[in-house]
């Protein structure tokens, strides 16, 4: 008799949970957070002609890697839409060989930003999320400029300053700037307490004020250097998951 009633029991429950999975698939629910690997594409052309006059290798055309963190939730009162935010960082450099003098000159392209992300699954596909959607935020750009024979002198530090020596350069170019960019991800729950994502967008930015050193006021720079870019982005969700 117990056997028939733990085997009852076991039948049971494997009926209740195939129907909490299949409902787990039929409604959207839930919300994580994940580290976000991602790969930028800005227009490096008008820098790069510049860093060929001064025989650095060009950056690279190829894109950079970023990395960063995103997160969202289903919130509930308007079906399918989700909002969360994310923020990423990347760079890319090249170092120029030494001259007859023993100095190589080196330039870093920084790219950052973060914002406040919705995106609105689509409803007539199950079992993974495809989700259009737009992030809008704010992000910056920083471009520095070094030229130096990789070791200091703590005097020679101050005697620069008084134009001494005068021997090594730093600068720093930053511009700050809002975007907005569309954006199409596709989530594929593993588990449900798991997902990967891999999507794609394209960041619009707005402003082209920059300034270099100690915030001061640089004119001239090329409109195509801006943080303009094609993005691809990728990140395995913690979290619970409902397509």
């Amino acid at each position: 008799m117990r056997i028939k009633v733990i085997l009852l029991f076991i039948f049971l429950l494997s009926i209740s949970l195939s129907a909490q999975e299949r409902k787990y698939f039929d409604t959207p629910f839930g919300g994580g957070g994940a580290y976000t690997p991602g790969w930028y594409f800005p227009n490096l052309d008008a820098l790069n002609n510049e860093l060929a006059n001064l025989n650095i290798p060009k950056l690279s055309e190829s894109g950079f890697y970023s990395s960063g963190g995103a997160g969202f939730i289903y919130i509930g009162f308007i079906d399918y839409l989700r909002l969360g935010g994310m923020g990423f960082g990347g760079s890319t450099s090249e170092v120029s060989p030494s001259d007859a003098n023993g100095f190589t000159k080196e330039v870093v392209f920084s790219l950052s930003g973060g914002g406040l992300t919705a995106e609105y699954s689509l409803p007539f596909i199950r079992d993974i999320a495809v989700s259009p959607g737009f992030i809008f935020g704010a992000g910056s750009i920083q471009i520095d400029i070094y030229n130096n024979k990789g070791a200091f002198n703590w005097n020679n530090v101050w005697n620069e300053l008084n134009n001494i020596t005068g021997e090594s350069v730093r600068h720093t170019l930053t511009n700050s700037f809002f975007f907005f960019a569309p954006t199409l991800n596709v989530d594929i729950p593993l588990y449900r307490f798991i997902s990967f994502r891999i999507g794609a967008g394209y960041q619009f930015t707005f402003g082209d004020d920059w300034e270099i050193d100690n915030n001061q006021q640089l004119n001239n720079v090329p409109s195509d250097i801006n943080g303009n870019s094609f993005f691809l982005q990728s990140g395995i969700f913690i979290g619970f998951f409902s397509f």
